[in-house]
């Protein structure tokens, strides 16, 4: 449980999840990550769930999309200047 309140102190303090490329912030994506996995193995007990799909919530909620075709776009105009 003290993972899942050091998660959701995260999220709820910075607004984004936990990054895979902040050395700070890899501890507990590892941790988000390794419950998926549980979870998809039907291994986590029920009240675990309860607790881990408010954090996939939270997590929906500071999901940040990949950057798609504006970026593609940005990309395009800029080699067409140079």
């Amino acid at each position: 449980m003290a993972n899942w309140k050091e998660v959701m102190d995260f999220m709820e303090a910075n607004k984004r999840r936990p990054s895979k490329f902040v050395d700070e912030e890899r501890g507990m994506r590892n941790w988000w990550k390794h419950q998926q996995k549980l979870v998809n193995a039907g291994e986590l007990k029920e009240e675990r769930m309860e607790k881990f799909n408010q954090l996939l919530g939270l997590g929906e909620k500071y999901f940040k999309k990949s950057l798609g075709l504006g970026w593609y776009r940005w990309l395009v105009l800029f080699v067409r200047k140079t």
